[in-house]
């Protein structure tokens, strides 16, 4: 298979977005539609991506960088249209061999089938080949005139088209894939004569056609060549994102009783049997394995769930939360770079960060890691079956030993040996008959119109 490489274009400034953020850094499935864009060429086996954006965008320069590497970056000073852009990368490109595949930033979820079908166009001995696609509302979008054996003759733009080419419901997406130096070469033959007075992409398919070669059509879905232009739009590829994971992973076996409210992002790994309640949310970074139950309006980021683990309702798990097998974290529990063993519970109102918990200990409702001083971090490990009582400060760095126990609304600074009990709390002390006498004077005073110095 010859060598691959990509061309992404990312030059738009994305005015309708109204953001100041440029609109290929907005997510969706929690990754940058830049992103998606280069972990497709990734995927298609591109030995490089080049990235082309436009100039006085220093935020979308440096993110593009950290994905290709600086080398792959270039500018397209002016904007002189999709042909310009792609020309953009001909330094980039020069010299190697292979094919290419031109892609949009702005165009996330183009799957992976329809670039290798674009690619087979190619090895099977295509000079140009287009990702198409019937449109149900063709207007805006430029026709793919074909002839009789189904090959393509010419991308007509919408502007530029007729009556009967209006009527083609056949559809340009925009992605077209060439060998490199084909590519180039027709660059250099585009004109900018059309109602735009713009250096047109789609032009390379009559200029090829012209040399004699074939051009091709691979076909696709409209909703896997959808663009983002606005903030409206982007919600709507959200949808569509939200819809196909839901759809893919209850086909899979997970239950979701209301997967409408259950949100997902582009890495989430969704076991077999896990049951997922509604309003939950999984930002990036989150696996769970079977027969987990994620209870409702629980928010999970980087975080591992385990086999049979019970999280939520109302839980957080914070990257670095590691769930065993069988824990229980309930409701309005904070866990954040805790390892949670096999069977531990932590079921209430209770904030863990930074340590681990034993097998099988209990985190008594309101206690509290305290890992901050302000500067640093440290961190609690609290043992095997060891048991915290309610309302309890731990504050690191700390060890409460295998089988020990902590009373109830203790401060404890100092370890706790295995099998110790800790106390660490004021003594209690008792004065028979003073609320009944604190009553009495206070409502003395009262009765008098009078109020005790301070009072409001």
């Amino acid at each position: 298979m010859a060598d691959r490489f990509a061309i992404i274009l990312a030059a738009g400034k994305g005015t309708r977005m109204k953001s100041p953020r440029p609109k290929v850094l907005h997510e969706v499935g929690g990754r940058p539609m830049l992103a998606w864009s280069v972990a497709l060429a990734e995927a298609l086996g591109c030995k490089r991506s080049v990235v082309v954006v436009g100039p006085d965008m220093p935020a979308l320069s440096e993110a593009a960088a950290k994905l290709v590497g600086a080398a792959n970056v270039v500018v397209q000073r002016e904007q002189l249209g999709t042909a310009n852009a792609v020309d953009a990368a001909r330094g980039a490109l020069s010299g190697v061999e292979g094919q290419a595949i031109v892609l949009y930033a702005d165009t996330p979820l183009v799957p992976k089938e329809a670039g290798e079908r674009a690619f087979a166009e190619i090895e099977k001995g295509a000079g140009v080949c287009v990702l198409g696609f019937k449109a149900k509302l063709p207007n805006r979008y430029g026709r793919l005139v074909t002839t009789g054996d189904g090959s393509l003759e010419a991308i007509v733009e919408a502007n530029d088209a007729s009556e009967e080419q209006l009527a083609i419901e056949l559809a340009n997406s925009g992605v077209m894939a060439a060998p490199v130096r084909l590519m180039f070469d027709l660059l250099k033959d585009v004109k900018n004569d059309n109602a735009k007075g713009e250096y047109y992409l789609t032009d390379l398919v009559g200029l090829a056609r012209g040399r004699g070669l074939k051009a091709a059509v691979a076909h696709c879905e409209e909703r896997d060549v959808l663009g983002v232009n606005s903030q409206a739009e982007l919600a709507g590829i959200e949808h569509i994102f939200q819809q196909a994971m839901r759809e893919k992973l209850m086909a899979d076996g997970v239950t979701m009783p209301a997967p409408e409210t259950v949100y997902f992002s582009h890495d989430t790994k969704i076991a077999p049997g896990v049951t997922i309640e509604p309003n939950v949310v999984f930002a990036t970074g989150v696996s769970v394995a079977s027969g987990a139950l994620i209870r409702a309006f629980s928010h999970l980021e980087g975080a591992k769930v385990g086999e049979g683990a019970i999280v939520g309702p109302y839980a957080r798990l914070r990257p670095g939360a590691v769930i065993g097998r069988h824990a229980h974290i309930g409701n309005f529990v904070e866990v954040k770079n805790v390892t949670v063993g096999e069977g531990a519970k932590a079921n209430h109102l209770s904030y863990l960060g930074d340590g681990e918990i034993g097998a099988g200990a209990n985190i008594g409702a309101g206690t509290i890691f305290c890992n901050y001083d302000g500067f640093f971090k440290y961190r609690t490990v609290v043992g095997e079956g060891a048991f915290v009582g309610s309302n309890t400060s731990l504050v690191a760095p700390v060890t409460i030993g295998a089988g020990g126990y902590v009373g109830s609304g203790s401060v404890i600074v100092e370890d706790v040996p295995a099998d110790a009990l800790a106390i660490a709390r004021g003594r209690q002390a008792g004065k028979d008959g003073w609320a009944k006498a604190f009553r009495a004077e206070k409502s003395a005073v009262k009765k008098a119109g009078k109020k005790p110095d301070g009072a409001i």
